[in-house]
């Protein structure tokens, strides 16, 4: 349908896109009839409808182009918003249609509906969240095809990116960063517990929530490291993959790479959250690969007078050159960072915008939030708990 002219052929399309019951519709529109001063344009009925909560602003702009079609996804999902977009997918934010619990539901363009390369790549991204269940990696609920269009349905995260955080609010205090870093490598070790190797740590990929818990996501790029996996050596070996600013030196020479790939990727991001910046920033993509091939990073504590000597080492060794010499397992890393792991704070209203969509709808939401400090404490037992068997055992 062409763009509404009138406030009547805006509601025929808020009405033919399903987005409302009837009786709801009925009832805004008799109350906007009965204002001294109802709406007199499309635009202005649109306003009136996110200002009543009845539809988000990303519905009501769709709305108002004339684009009344595909706001629900396998005939369930409610597309409310768009979170964001990748190489290998766009990502919206959908409420379950009955549940109305909210979730992130992750769409393979459609132009790559065709590309097998792409499919295949999609699919297994969906086997490998599947695989796992841990508190700092998002949780996948399904993956469906809705006429020709796949899509993942996984774990909405209300929060913000390390990525976000850093850029508008610069460096963080050592205690937060060597908390992060050690959910993550918590996140990591279970992932590496079911033969994952993620292969694009970095902190756009990090996920920070309301009550600071991390959350690692988007295994677009992942792949088994054990024999099942026949998928990277047909595709991934065609290019480097991976993101330059914080790729291990063996991931550009070979895609086919285990663990501590994710290690020196996560020491990078390390150092990314006490400097502010990548480990070699500037110059083009050409000249990172060669600079993580050839170049030894400042120690942070050398930036930053704060920083315990101890702490720089430890990303110093995350970093190392050889795969030998690095810490061999995420939980090594862990094991390493605990004398300066310590109780944080969660993240201040100020870093963490408020939310756009009332959280309290859907009871799956209310509950995380009543529990939210017992994670954070259950989460510094366990890294702690963790950190000490692998010491016991003589393997840090």
């Amino acid at each position: 349908m062409a763009t509404p002219n009138s406030v009547h052929e805006y509601l025929t399309l808020v009405e033919k896109s399903d987005l409302l019951e009837k009786d709801r519709l009925a009832v805004f529109v008799k109350a906007q009839g009965e204002l001294p001063f109802p709406p007199a344009t499309p635009r202005e009925c649109a306003n009136a409808f996110v200002k009543e909560g009845l539809l988000t602003r990303f519905q009501a702009k769709l709305l108002l182009a004339g684009k009344w079609r595909n706001f629900y996804l396998g005939g369930k999902y409610k597309v409310l918003d768009h979170l964001g977009s990748g190489g290998m997918g766009m990502v919206f934010l959908c409420e379950h249609r009955h549940m109305r619990r909210r979730v992130a539901v992750k769409i393979l363009p459609p132009e790559k509906n065709g590309n097998n390369d792409s499919v295949q790549r999609f699919v297994r991204e969906a086997q490998a969240v599947a695989r796992l269940d841990h508190p700092n990696l998002v949780h996948a609920h399904d993956i469906d095809c809705d006429a020709g269009v796949y899509f993942i349905v996984m774990e909405y995260i209300d929060g913000v990116s390390l990525q976000h955080l850093i850029e508008s609010r610069g460096p963080i205090s050592v205690p937060r960063a060597v908390s992060y870093a050690c959910q993550s490598a918590a996140g990591l070790h279970h992932a590496c517990e079911a033969h994952l190797v993620h292969r694009d740590i970095k902190p756009s990929n990090l996920l920070l929530d309301r009550g600071g818990i991390i959350k690692i996501l988007d295994l677009g790029l992942a792949r088994f490291s054990n024999v099942e996996d026949r998928l990277t050596q047909m595709i991934d070996s065609k290019t480097v993959l991976g993101t330059a600013d914080y790729l291990a030196p063996e991931q550009a020479r070979d895609s086919c790479v285990d663990i501590r790939a994710d290690i020196y990727s996560l020491g990078a991001l390390f150092y990314f959250l006490l400097v502010g910046k990548p480990p070699f920033e500037g110059g083009n993509v050409a000249q990172k690969l060669i600079a993580h091939q050839t170049k030894t990073p400042m120690l942070v504590s050398a930036v930053r007078a704060d920083i315990p000597p101890g702490v720089a080492n430890v990303i110093a060794s995350m970093m190392s050159k050889n795969p030998a010499n690095r810490p061999q397992t995420p939980l090594e890393v862990v094991s390493r960072l605990r004398p300066w792991f310590e109780e944080v704070p969660p993240p201040t209203p100020e870093e963490l915008p408020e939310s756009r969509y009332t959280p309290h709808r859907d009871i799956d939401t209310m509950s995380r939030l009543s529990t939210v400090a017992t994670m954070s404490s259950a989460m510094r037992s366990k890294i702690l708990q963790s950190a000490a068997s692998v010491a016991a055992n003589g393997q840090s």
